[in-house]
């Protein structure tokens, strides 16, 4: 039997990179109190001096991005804890790229299976770079490569590498439906509301430019351009009913809607600074 070559070591993409220094600004920029707290990313990352004159870093240009970044990490974090006090044990973590959960939350970790699921250069990277900064990952952490470019079966993978399909589990999936196509996206829904009962899959997805805030209207234009121009171009944008529908349709009981507003309301009222998240971007939450 021939063995599988070992993947090549590839840096993660820019836009894993990306998140992970916008958390890093909000430590840097942004008044107290912080949404998440997330210095590690900045670590991994280990940018070229300078890193914060780039044009995607501007301090005012890219503010409500980056809150939109912390918010949904401190929202699906949060509803990992309360999953976990319910009882839940598996944590399973779709395109995690440069997601830093495990290192930072070790007492939460430590109840819980999480599973990181990505391509398996930037894995190999990211796992050398933990070892070399002296990070420590919990036992429980398991790394799933899956080579989607060729079509790897990744729900087949993650139960290779201990996932029990029986028990319940949180799934979550950020900023990842929209370099999707639709029918690969609809395909995850079908796919995740097999889920056991008592689980549930927190998503992330980007709205057509007609229902976010028209002051946002450049600021799309350009991130789109810039998604194109280095080949992870947008692909799928959704309005929330329509997203609620699709979840529904792939067999989830129930699917509500968290918008950025309501991200506002949770974790950014008062703020003396006024940051707040972006309008382009929304969360569903699904129950099998």
């Amino acid at each position: 039997m021939t063995e599988r070559a070992m993947p090549e070591l590839i840096s993660p993409d820019h836009t894993a990179v990306r998140v992970a220094l916008w958390r890093a600004l909000h430590l840097q920029l942004d008044l107290e109190p912080h949404v998440l707290q997330d210095a590690l990313g900045l670590q991994l990352a280990a940018p070229a001096d300078g890193w914060r004159e780039r044009p995607d870093m501007h301090p005012i240009g890219t503010r409500r991005s980056r809150a939109s970044i912390v918010g949904r990490a401190r929202f699906i974090e949060d509803h990992v804890a309360e999953q976990a006090a319910r009882g839940v044990q598996q944590y399973v973590i779709l395109g995690a790229g440069l997601d830093t959960f495990a290192q930072r939350q070790p007492q939460l970790s430590a109840r819980l299976r999480i599973f990181e699921v990505d391509r398996p250069g930037p894995q190999v990277w990211k796992r050398q770079r933990l070892s070399e900064l002296g990070l420590r990952s919990p036992e429980s952490l398991r790394f799933v490569p899956v080579d989607f470019e060729a079509r790897d079966a990744w729900w087949q993978q993650l139960t290779a590498a201990g996932f029990d399909p029986r028990q319940p589990a949180i799934v979550a999936s950020t900023g990842v439906s929209l370099y999707l196509t639709h029918e690969a996206n609809l395909a995850t829904l079908r796919q995740l509301a097999q889920l056991a009962a008592g689980s549930s899959f927190v998503m992330t997805f980007m709205l057509p430019v007609a229902l976010i805030e028209p002051e946002e209207h450049i600021d799309r234009q350009h991130a789109e351009r810039g998604a194109r121009a280095a080949g992870t171009p947008f692909i799928s944008f959704y309005t929330p009913d329509e997203l609620l529908g699709h979840a529904r349709s792939a067999g989830f009981r129930e699917a509500r809607h968290v918008s950025a507003g309501d991200l506002e309301q949770r974790y950014f009222a008062g703020r003396p600074d006024g940051l707040r998240p972006s309008s382009s971007e929304a969360l569903v939450v699904a129950h099998p």
